[in-house]
C-alpha cells in the first residue's frame, strides 16, 4: 500500500488476531477473490486461500475445498471482510492441526526465534531477557533513557518503553552509529500520537537503511507494542551490530582462512553468520575437533564445540573438566563461565546452548570473534584483503544498491552486491518486481548455478529487459556483469532505482495529468517548492551550492511546515556545518516517511544520482497527501497536538509511507507469504478499490 493506514473490524478480539500487514494483505486477497457478482462468497475462496501460507505448504487446492466442505454448510454465502477473516482463522486452526503440534510457523527473519501459533504470536523469554541486557548495558548511559533503565526482564517494561520510538531510534544508533541525527528524534517526557508516529517512522526507514527487513512491521504496530513484531525488529538490530566486524574489510586477519584471491571473492559474497561459522570450523579443526559446524542450533546443543573452541582461543582460561564432564548442561554452565573471563557478554545460558536457541547462540559466538577471534595478519595473504577494497565512493554506492535491494522484499538476499548480482538471479527478482511481468522465468536459472553459461543467459535475459525499459545499455551484454564490472554493475543498479521512483511518481500522476516523469520535472518541482518561500535556488543536481544542505532543508520546510528545526540549523560554511545539515536532512526526510538510503556524504560532495533521488523520494512523499486530498500543511493548533485518526496515525503524516511500501506488498509476512514473487498488481487492485 501507498500508506500505512489503519485496517479495523468492528470485533476488537478479530482486530487483535491480526497485525496490521496482515491485514492489509488479507483485504488484498479478499478484494481478489470477488467475483463477477462484485461478492465474495465462501466458495470463491479456494484459489486465494490456497496461495497463502500455511496452507500452501500443506494443503492443495482441493485439500482447501474439501476443509470448507466440511466446516459450512452453505458454500453460496456472502462475506464481508469480518467473515473472511474468521473463515481464515478457522482454515488455519485445520491447517495447523494438520501440520502437528509441534510445528510452528516462523518469521522470515533468520535472526527472529519468535513462533506464531493459531491466535497469538508467542516470544522467547530467554530471548528478551537477553536483549533487555543488552539495552541495559549499551544505553544505560543514555541521558534521555536513563530514567527508564535498567528494565526489568521479567515484566513487558521493554515493550511499554519501546511505544514512543526513542528506544528503538536510540538502539539503531548504537548498532551502527550516526544513522539517525538524534537532533531529529522526538524526546520529550510526554508525547502525543503525532511525535510518536514520526518516531516510528523515523525508526522504520532506518533500520531499513541499515540492513533490517521491515516489511512486516508497521508505525502502528509499534505504537501498539506488539512484542513479537518489536522483538523481531530488536532481534535484528543487536545482530546487526554484533556482526559489524565479521567482514573481511573490517577484519583483514579473516583472510587467514583462505588461500587464494578466488577464495577471498567467495568470502566477500558470504553472509556474516556463515563467515561466522567459516571462521568457527577454522579455528576448531586447529583443535583438532572432528565434526563440522554448520549451524547455530542443533550442532552446538552438547557444547562440544564450544569447549573446543575456547580452548584453542583461551586455553589459559580452560580446564580439562569442561570436555571430561559428560553432562551436556554442565559443560554448558563451565563454558559460559570460560567465556565471561574473555568479558563477553551473557546472551545465552546454559538452558539456551542445551535446547539450542539459533539466536542466542549467533549472539553468543560473535562475542566471542569479538573479543578474541584467534587470528593473526598473514603478510602473505594480506594483498586479497587489500584487492577486495573499494574505494570510499565505490563502497558507498554498493551499500546504497544493497540496502535498496533488500528493503525491496525480494526473496535473495544481497550481502554483497558485486557478488551477488553476478548470475543474474537476484536482478531478476529486482525486475519482476518493478516491472511485473517482464521476466520469462521459464529462461532463467536458479541458484545454485554451475553451468556459466547459465549465469550468461540470465543477465543476457537482464540487459535485455532493461533496454526494453529504456535503460542506457550501449555495448553492455549479460558476459559484463557475469565477470563483475563495477562500473557497468553501477550505472545498471542505478538507471533500476531511478526507474523505480520515476514509475511511482508516475503513478501518482494517473489520479491526475498521467504525465511522464522526468528528471526536469523533479528539479523543477523542488525549485518551485523552495522559491515560494523566497529562498535559495539551484541550477541543476550538480549545483555545488547544494553540499550545505540549505535547499534540502527549505525543500523539506516548504512540503511540510514545521518539520524542520532551523534552530538545529547550522550556516553551512564549513564541513563540520556542513556535515551536520546532512545528516539532520537524511533524518528528517526519513522521520517525514521517505525510505532513502544515501549517506551524508553524497550530500556534501554533491553526488547527482543521490540528490536526485533525494529529492523525488521528497516529492513523492508531498504528491502522495495531495494525491490523498490531504492539505499540505497542518493547522499549528493541530501541529503542537494532532489528534490520532484510524489507525492511530495522523492524517498528514500518512502514517510513515515509505517508497518501497507504495511499489511493493509487504512480504516477508510470517503467516501471509506466498511462494516466490509477489505481484505489484494485487497491491494496485487494492489502492483502486480503495
Amino acid at each position: 500500500m501507498s500508506t500505512f493506514e489503519g485496517v479495523f473490524v468492528n470485533d476488537q478480539w478479530l482486530q487483535s488476531q491480526f497485525t496490521q500487514v496482515e491485514l492489509r494483505k488479507l483485504r488484498t486477497k479478499f478484494v481478489s477473490a470477488r467475483n463477477e457478482s462484485g461478492t465474495v462468497t465462501i466458495q470463491d475462496l479456494p484459489p486465494v486461500l490456497a496461495k497463502l501460507k500455511p496452507f500452501n505448504e500443506v494443503a492443495s487446492q482441493d485439500e482447501v475445498i474439501n476443509m470448507l466442505n466440511d466446516s459450512y454448510s452453505n458454500l453460496a454465502k456472502e462475506l464481508d471482510f469480518e467473515a473472511f477473516l474468521r473463515v481464515y482463522l478457522n482454515l488455519q486452526s485445520r491447517a495447523s492441526a494438520k501440520m502437528g503440534t509441534s510445528k510452528t510457523f516462523r518469521t522470515t527473519s533468520s535472526f527472529v526465534k519468535s513462533s506464531t501459533t493459531l491466535l497469538r504470536h508467542s516470544i522467547s523469554e530467554t530471548e528478551k531477557a537477553s536483549y533487555v541486557s543488552h539495552i541495559n548495558n549499551y544505553l544505560g548511559e543514555d541521558k534521555f533513557l536513563m530514567d527508564f533503565l535498567p528494565l526489568d526482564p521479567s515484566t513487558n517494561a521493554l515493550f511499554d518503553l519501546a511505544k514512543d520510538g526513542v528506544l528503538l531510534c536510540k538502539l539503531i544508533n548504537v548498532a551502527v552509529p550516526g544513522t539517525i541525527d538524534e537532533r531529529a528524534i522526538n524526546t520529550k517526557k510526554v508525547l502525543n500520537p503525532w511525535e510518536k508516529n514520526e518516531n516510528h517512522t523515523l525508526c522504520l526507514n532506518s533500520a531499513k537503511a541499515i540492513g533490517c527487513t521491515v516489511v512486516n512491521i508497521g508505525t502502528q504496530d509499534l505504537a501498539e507494542g506488539r512484542p513479537h513484531l518489536l522483538l523481531g525488529l530488536i532481534s535484528q538490530i543487536v545482530k546487526i551490530q554484533l556482526l559489524a566486524t565479521v567482514d573481511l574489510k573490517k577484519t583483514p586477519e579473516l583472510a587467514a582462512m583462505v588461500e587464494d584471491s578466488k577464495e577471498a571473492e567467495e568470502l566477500m559474497g558470504l553472509a556474516p553468520e556463515k563467515v561466522l561459522l567459516k571462521w568457527m570450523n577454522f579455528q576448531l579443526k586447529k583443535a583438532g575437533y572432528k565434526k563440522e559446524v554448520t549451524n547455530f542450533s542443533s550442532d552446538l546443543k552438547d557444547g562440544e564445540a564450544y569447549a573446543h573452541l575456547l580452548n584453542v582461543l583461551a586455553p589459559e582460561h580452560c580446564s580439562t573438566k569442561t570436555l571430561e564432564t559428560k553432562d551436556p548442561t554442565e559443560r554448558a554452565k563451565l563454558v559460559i563461565e570460560q567465556a565471561e573471563k574473555l568479558d563477553c557478554k551473557r546472551y545465552v545460558t546454559s538452558k539456551d546452548i542445551v535446547e539450542g536457541s539459533t539466536n542466542l547462540n549467533l549472539a553468543f559466538v560473535a562475542q566471542i570473534f569479538q573479543h578474541r577471534n584467534g587470528l593473526t595478519i598473514d603478510k602473505t595473504k594480506t594483498s586479497f584483503a587489500e584487492m577486495m577494497t573499494d574505494d570510499e565512493s565505490t563502497s558507498r554506492e554498493e551499500r546504497c544498491f544493497r540496502m535498496w535491494i533488500n528493503s525491496l522484499g525480494v526473496e535473495t538476499h544481497v550481502n554483497n552486491v558485486w557478488e551477488d548480482v553476478r548470475n543474474g538471479w537476484v536482478l531478476l527478482e529486482v525486475l519482476d518486481k518493478l516491472a511485473p511481468g517482464s521476466v520469462v522465468w521459464k529462461q532463467a536459472s536458479k541458484p545454485p548455478i554451475k553451468m556459466p553459461f547459465r549465469k550468461v543467459e540470465n543477465c543476457n535475459q537482464v540487459v535485455r529487459i532493461g533496454k526494453e525499459l529504456n535503460f542506457s545499455l550501449v555495448n553492455v551484454a549479460g558476459d559484463d556483469i557475469v565477470s563483475g564490472n563495477k562500473k557497468l554493475i553501477i550505472a545498471f543498479l542505478w538507471q533500476l532505482m531511478r526507474f523505480s521512483m520515476l514509475q511511482l511518481l508516475k503513478n501518482l500522476r494517473t489520479h491526475g495529468q498521467g504525465k511522464e516523469i522526468t528528471d526536469a520535472d523533479i528539479l523543477q518541482w523542488a525549485k518551485m517548492k523552495v522559491k515560494q518561500s523566497g529562498k535559495t535556488q539551484i541550477d541543476s543536481f550538480k549545483d555545488k551550492r547544494l553540499s550545505d544542505g540549505i535547499f534540502f532543508l527549505e525543500l523539506l520546510s516548504a512540503v511540510k511546515k514545521r518539520v524542520v528545526n532551523w534552530g538545529l540549523v547550522t550556516k553551512g560554511e564549513n564541513e563540520e556545518d556542513k556535515k551536520l545539515n546532512a545528516t539532520y536532512i537524511i533524518s528528517v526526510a526519513r522521520k517525514l516517511g521517505c525510505s532513502i538510503f544515501l549517506l551524508p556524504e553524497d550530500i556534501l560532495e554533491v553526488n547527482p544520482k543521490m540528490i536526485l533521488i533525494l529529492t523525488a523520494s521528497i516529492m513523492y512523499w508531498s504528491l502522495l497527501q495531495k494525491a490523498k486530498g490531504d492539505e499540505e500543511d497542518t493547522p499549528p493548533e493541530q501541529e503542537s497536538g494532532a489528534p490520532e485518526q484510524e489507525g492511530g496515525a495522523p492524517e498528514e503524516e500518512g502514517g510513515g509511507a515509505t517508497e518501497q511500501e507504495a511499489s511493493a506488498p509487504e512480504e516477508g509476512n510470517a503467516a501471509l507469504d506466498e511462494d516466490g514473487s509477489s505481484q505489484m498488481k494485487e497491491e494496485t487492485t487494492e489502492n483502486n478499490d480503495e
